[in-house]
């Protein structure tokens, strides 16, 4: 169960095709979910924020198990509304090896359903729900995650991603 109310009541369910991008990495190189289809699952994970305590525990994670995930022909990709350079730096400084994708406009969070309002000192703030989605290399979303909790969550989507097969 979600501890927050997302915005978007038509969230994404296993089974349906996932929704198309096309966002900059942290080099400001344009990434399409297209580029992977019929050659990598893909993990795609939504976050909140760059170079925060559960953010940063996630990304280490999956940086670590870089080499596990490219066994089960998959690509882990990051994505937040946070902006290239932001990404840039947190990437550099953490020695991530995951992908991450800028999304300042959230449009794609939006298509995935991962934006949920929160109040903070009196003002109406979106947010990024951590999530996970595991696409396989048709373009089919078969694993939601919403709400995840970062610590021990890549261990959790290599057994996910073992059980669609390579």
């Amino acid at each position: 169960m979600l501890p927050v109310t997302l915005n978007n009541s038509a969230t994404l369910q296993p089974g349906q095709p996932a929704p198309d991008f096309d966002l900059p990495d942290a080099d400001m190189k344009m990434v399409s979910l297209d580029k992977f289809r019929n050659r990598r699952n893909v993990v795609l994970y939504f976050y909140p924020k760059d170079d925060t305590p559960g953010c940063t525990a996630e990304a280490i994670e999956f940086s670590e198990k870089e080499d596990d995930f490219g066994a089960l022909k998959a690509v882990v990709v990051g994505v937040s509304m946070d902006d290239c350079l932001s990404h840039s730096a947190f990437r550099d400084k953490h020695g991530l090896s995951v992908q991450l994708l800028a999304d300042v406009e959230g449009e794609v969070c939006r298509r995935y359903g991962v934006l949920h309002d929160k109040e903070m000192d009196g003002k109406k703030k979106t947010c990024v729900v951590r999530s996970t989605f595991i696409i396989d290399r048709k373009g089919m979303v078969k694993h939601v995650l919403y709400g995840v909790n970062p610590r021990g969550h890549a261990e959790e989507v290599l057994g996910l991603l073992k059980s669609i097969g390579k």
